[in-house]
């Protein structure tokens, strides 16, 4: 991400787990097993990428409950997604609360039943019809984005004998190039299945889990509609958002 020379602020790389992290079984194989190699020389790709500004958006490409309608590839999604309705928003931000305008946030998640859309995805919760589970949208002059969707729910996975994954939605924003594209997840405050997740467990520092947990807000929920949630994503430095791919 870009950033202000004269006042940058180095990331505390100590939030970040190892690699080779047996508690999180799938870090086994996909850990480095020798040294990194630092690129000297990018390349231009790795420079420069996409001007989002002129991105044209679908009407509903950040509404999880309509979008999938709309896809002409799926005709035949006519009703609205089960499961509880809520708001995602929040700014994106850099370390000193500038703005970051004008970028582009995805977003992805399982269905109310804790499934994916995938062809790996062998869940034994239902596919909903009426829901994709992906969105996107560009950030306004204020960094500030917006997406409606349904809460998705916890599901279980290999990694023990009763392992699951906490409630969560799997976060992408843009930087200045294809190479600077940062992915997250975003828990929400109070639940359970956060503390005992063996991904989480992975980070050393508590705070570093608190970036990734969006918070109830009632002032932007919509009376017998939807409940939100507000995640802010913080780009660079010290207030750094834990991002996965760092």
């Amino acid at each position: 991400m870009q950033h202000d020379n004269k006042r940058y602020v180095e990331r505390d790389r100590d939030w970040h787990p190892a690699a080779y992290t047996p508690g999180y079984k799938t870090s086994v194989a996909r850990s480095p097993s020798q040294a990194l190699v630092s690129l000297q020389a990018p390349s231009v790709s790795e420079l420069t990428g996409p001007d989002f500004r002129r991105l044209r958006m679908g009407p509903h490409d950040n509404d999880l409950l309509l979008n999938y309608r709309e896809d002409p590839a799926l005709a035949g999604a006519a009703g609205l997604p089960v499961g509880e309705r809520i708001i995602m928003f929040g700014r994106v931000i850099d370390q000193f609360g500038k703005p970051v305008p004008h970028t582009l946030v995805e977003m992805w998640q399982a269905n109310a039943g804790g499934r994916y859309r995938h062809k790996k995805d062998a869940y034994l919760a239902p596919l909903d019809p009426n829901f994709g589970g992906v969105g996107r949208c560009l950030t306004d002059d204020q960094g500030w984005y917006r997406f409606r969707t349904i809460k998705p729910g916890p599901y279980p996975w290999g990694n023990g004998i009763n392992t699951w994954r906490p409630a969560h939605i799997h976060v992408s924003v843009m930087g200045p190039a294809i190479s600077t594209r940062l992915v997250t997840q975003m828990y929400f405050e109070g639940d359970p299945l956060i503390p005992i997740c063996p991904i989480v467990q992975t980070l050393n520092d508590q705070e570093a889990v608190e970036t990734m947990i969006g918070r109830l807000d009632m002032a932007r929920s919509r009376p017998m509609d939807c409940l939100a949630y507000r995640f802010d994503l913080v780009v660079r430095g010290e207030l750094q958002t834990y991002f996965e791919n760092q």
